[in-house]
């Protein structure tokens, strides 16, 4: 039986956090609650909620050594306080999509299969979201699953900013420019067609993502031209470990 308020999960999976929002599925999503588990892999990790009920409100310290037992941590709660028959859906980030990906994808077996093959391209964050993906299929088997991908934004850069300075061979197994933070792009193109009109959104438009991981995007009608972030999210800008 359909759920009354029928409720869409989304996850966003990094080195050291799993960041989550619930939002109600209806003519439009309205956000009910946000949160995360920080610090992965040390003494002090905590698990914070912040929703619009004030009951809500919660932050407390987890023993979450690694990110199987931070999920788990959460598909606990999850249980516990939404019941998993509400849930509609899971939305994932996924850092790496590959030349293949840059739509969202229904996660299959088949996905995960190649996306463990595109792992090494990024050994910092995509073993984990794949993980998570898992986790969440074991739990809640019936439960779609749908993966959206950081690179997405960068997929159609002209083939000036997408190729490498380096032998042609390499660039035929993948090697290029894919971009990177696509997904804060994608929302900040949108921001700012809200707030200044479809004639800014397409002008010449620079975009700075910034935070511990950081980069820079060149738009220009709507569509991304070139970005600091190259083959990995490594390269570019200096960040905060990086």
């Amino acid at each position: 039986m359909k759920p009354a308020n029928p409720r869409v999960l989304t996850i966003n999976g990094g080195s050291s956090s799993i960041k989550f929002a619930l939002f109600e599925a209806g003519d439009s999503m309205r956000r009910v609650l946000e949160g995360g588990i920080e610090r992965i892999g040390l003494a002090d990790a905590s698990f914070e909620v912040k929703g619009m009920d004030q009951a809500d409100n919660f932050v407390r310290p987890v023993s979450a050594p690694d990110h199987t037992r931070a999920v788990g941590i959460l598909m606990d709660w999850i249980e516990q306080r939404i019941g998993h028959t509400a849930l509609s859906a899971v939305g994932h980030r996924v850092l790496q999509g590959g030349a293949k990906y840059y739509e969202p994808q229904r996660i299959t077996a088949q996905i995960v299969a190649e996306l463990r093959q595109l792992s090494p391209y990024d050994p910092d964050h995509m073993p984990e979201e794949i993980l998570l993906t898992e986790a969440f299929h074991r739990r809640f088997p019936d439960l779609p699953q749908i993966a959206c991908f950081d690179t997405a934004f960068h997929h159609d850069l002209p083939r000036v900013a997408q190729i490498l300075p380096i032998p042609r061979r390499f660039e035929a197994a993948g090697v290029r420019r894919y971009g990177f933070h696509g997904l804060s792009y994608q929302f900040l193109m949108g921001e700012l067609e809200r707030l200044d009109g479809m004639e800014a959104a397409q002008g010449r438009v620079i975009l700075a993502h910034l935070g511990n991981g950081a980069s820079l995007a060149a738009v220009l009608h709507g569509k991304s031209v070139d970005t600091s972030m190259s083959f990995t999210p490594t390269a570019g800008i200096p960040m905060s470990t990086r």
